[in-house]
């Protein structure tokens, strides 16, 4: 039992150091996004575009532009208030994989607005690429 255990430890710390599950929720999320012809092809373009990203400095491949996260957030007001709540925010980041369900975010009690919303999509996305 003790090296079952200890072997599972020894996978969940392989996976979150190399960040593992993070790239694979990406290729996930990309995919049902574009819905290729060939999915087994346009993973492999994505893995090789993020190769070369890490070798030049290229920027990363991103599935969502500024228009497509603006957008989102559109959604998300739909009172149009210009402003979200914190805890749309926070579901929103979880849904789009950029942020765990235990991670704790600080809440300075004002609506989060598109462009802070943007700006935070953008960030934690260059986390994610930068890590891999």
């Amino acid at each position: 039992m003790e090296a079952n255990s200890s072997r599972e430890l020894e996978a969940r710390n392989y996976l979150e150091k190399h960040r593992i599950m993070e790239l694979l929720t990406y290729l996930a999320s990309a995919l049902l996004f574009f819905r290729p012809e060939k999915p087994r092809e346009y993973l492999i373009s994505i893995l090789e575009r993020l190769r070369i990203a890490k070798v030049s400095g290229v920027a990363f491949p991103f599935f969502m532009d500024d228009s497509n996260i603006a957008a989102m957030f559109q959604m998300l007001d739909s009172s149009n208030k210009g402003s979200i709540s914190f805890i749309q925010y926070k579901e929103a980041l979880k849904t789009l994989g950029l942020c765990t369900a235990d991670e704790v975010l600080k809440d300075d009690g004002h609506g989060i607005t598109c462009e802070k919303f943007m700006r935070e999509v953008n960030k934690r996305t260059q986390e994610i690429w930068s890590a891999f």
